[in-house]
Formats: structure tokens, sequence, C-alpha cells
């Protein structure tokens, strides 16, 4: 059975650090995208961050460059996002998804096949 889940959300004060995960299981990454949105609410789901599992290229938005990466393991079949410099605009829920995207259309969200159940992330003080 595929499956995707995000642990790791929670609530974090402005400037500060959280690590989410995406864990795979059913099938291998490896020849997928995967990639993290976030939806605030009374917004549309944006995209945050992709890598294309092929050849290690990332994508970011540019909402979160110099302050958010994408690191992935293998063996864990793991993706992670990790958040720096949080601001209270990065509060929203945090989905994972997988599909065969490349390129210019990593953030459109139609075009992926797997999503997780989403992960809250709230930053306040």
């Amino acid at each position: 059975q595929v499956q995707l889940v995000e642990p790791g959300g929670g609530t974090v004060q402005p400037g500060g650090s959280l690590r989410l995960s995406c864990v795979a299981s059913g099938f291998t990454l490896d020849y997928y995208a995967i990639a993290w949105f976030r939806q605030a609410p009374g917004k549309e789901r944006e995209g945050v961050s992709c890598i294309n599992e092929s050849d290690g290229t990332t994508y970011y938005a540019d909402s979160v460059k110099g302050r958010f990466t994408i690191p992935m393991d293998n063996a864990k079949n793991t993706v992670y996002l990790q958040m720096n410099s949080l601001k209270r605009e990065d509060t929203a829920i945090y989905y994972c998804a997988a599909g065969p995207v490349d390129g210019s259309t990593w953030d459109d969200s139609y075009l992926y096949d797997y999503w997780g159940p989403g992960t809250q992330v709230t930053v306040s003080s």
C-alpha cells in the first residue's frame, strides 16, 4: 500500500527552526519528485520546495529561499523539509507529495500522484 506520512509538525517561535519528515512506504522514492506544499487558512495551496530524486535537483519558492532546505535520505525512504528563520507567515498545514514531475512545473499540485495527510506548523510567540 502506497503511503506518505509527515511527522514533525508543531509550534515554534518566530526565528526558530523545525524539521518535517516525509516518510514513504509501499514504493521507493528513486523515480519520483518529492515536493512540499502548504496551505494557510483562507489561502490556496502553494508549492514550497521540491527535490527530483533522479538527479537531486532542488526547487524552492521565492518566499522560502535561503531559509528552507529539502535534504533526503534514500536509505530511510525519507525526504525532509528543514525550516530555519521561521516567520509567522509560514504558519500552515504542510503536505508532502510524490509524482513523476520535473522542472518548471514542480509547483503544480495536480501533477502529483500521492499525498500525505498533512501536518500543522504554527509560528507564534
